[in-house]
């Protein structure tokens, strides 16, 4: 390996454990200065309200609390559930692979859909190509919300026996195709007007291989370099699905833990959605290099 491209991946996976730091730490800060805890729902008993609050270690000054957190953080341990009463790393564990599955599926299919869909509307006039942007405009517009809404009550009304997995995947996936499906769509169109395509086509190569074999390649790059964009697109749309349709992942537990006020619960879950994030962004940075090596100059 080039030492260009190892202090290339050096430098993204160190901003990847700086941002798992900061939005973890942040989340914890947030949920501590935010009004009341889980025990206030217990003032008719101030004195077990109390009790528990020393316990926890939830009577101590903040800084004192965020320190110990921290400390044992790094040992991967972050406390124990105030409303579960199990440590916080079981509970990450067991629905982290939920988030995991549910944000892979719907990335293959955005991916599986939007950049093909893109390569035929930016390549290609006619009613087809006409036909796919018009849809990805409207499924752009359209909220994860009601895109699971919609996709329930047609499974309902069509009395569908799908797994599971199925609709939370469709109500992610269809936007972030849409989205793919333009991204490509205007990429491709400007990779196709590259002198060297020009010359291609000019020399009586056929369009179509033009477009598939050398277009799509240089198209590639601009869609790949927001791809970390587009994985915390499905992290925070996979939230609004995970609540809606019943998804036991981290966007239910998250839920969970801010209705509950569990705190170590809600800094658990988002230093583990942000671990998610910088894995996202990480894979993309090292997919846009395999693409173009020239970027590990630019760093």
């Amino acid at each position: 390996m080039q030492t260009g491209a190892l202090r290339y991946i050096v430098g993204r996976v160190l901003t990847a454990l700086l941002l798992v730091f900061v939005v973890s730490s942040a989340s914890f800060v947030l949920a501590r200065i935010a009004p009341g805890d889980h025990l206030s729902g217990f003032e008719d008993d101030p004195a077990y309200a109390a009790a528990e609050r020393h316990r926890l270690g939830l009577d101590r000054p903040m800084s004192a609390q965020y320190v110990s957190w921290l400390a044992r953080g790094l040992r991967l341990d972050f406390g124990e559930s105030l409303r579960f009463r199990r440590p916080v790393t079981v509970l990450l564990r067991e629905r982290a692979w939920n988030t995991a599955l549910l944000g892979v599926c719907a990335l293959l299919l955005a991916t599986a859909l939007g950049i093909p869909l893109g390569v035929l509307s930016g390549s290609g006039h006619g009613a087809l190509p006409s036909l796919v942007r018009g849809t990805s405009l409207v499924l752009l517009s359209i909220p994860p919300l009601i895109t699971s809404l919609v996709l329930m009550l047609a499974a309902v009304r069509l009395h569908l026996q799908l797994p599971r997995v199925v609709l939370p995947t469709l109500a992610l996936a269809l936007p972030i195709a849409a989205l793919l499906e333009r991204l490509q769509s205007r990429s491709l169109d400007e990779a196709l007007r590259e002198p060297s395509i020009v010359a291609a086509v000019g020399r009586g190569i056929p369009r179509s291989r033009v477009v598939w074999r050398h277009g799509l390649r240089l198209s590639l790059k601009p869609v790949l370099a927001i791809y970390g964009v587009i994985v915390g697109g499905v992290l925070s749309g996979s939230f609004v699905v995970e609540i809606v349709m019943g998804w036991p992942g981290l966007g239910d537990l998250m839920y969970e833990a801010l209705v509950s006020r569990d705190l170590y619960l809600v800094a658990g879950c988002a230093a583990a959605v942000s671990v998610f994030l910088a894995g996202g962004i990480l894979l993309a940075d090292l997919a846009l290099l395999a693409v173009d090596p020239r970027i590990e100059g630019s760093t």
